[in-house]
């Protein structure tokens, strides 16, 4: 079954202590294969398995420095779908 995109977004100021425990959550969700996010506004489940891709980003500027992680994976669509066989020939 196609999922609709779904979306979550959060913005908020947090002390360092803050952002250590949201990353440790990620952490263990990610050893669960389970990661919930939420808000007053909204909610989202997401479930990484397999292989995921990361994109890590540092920079600095004169006042201002950043990081960018993203963690992103595919899921399969059916797992009850047949595989087809592909077949290439040049008669």
């Amino acid at each position: 079954m196609k999922q609709g995109k779904k979306s979550f977004r959060h913005e908020s100021l947090q002390d360092a202590r803050s952002i250590r425990d949201i990353l440790k959550a990620l952490l263990d969700g990610f050893d669960k294969g389970r990661i919930s996010f939420s808000d007053e506004d909204d909610e989202i489940l997401m479930e990484p398995k397999g292989l995921l891709h990361l994109k890590l980003r540092a920079t600095q500027d004169e006042h201002r420095h950043r990081i960018n992680i993203r963690v992103s994976w595919q899921i399969e669509e059916d797992a009850g779908k047949v595989k087809k066989t592909l077949s290439v020939s040049n008669d």
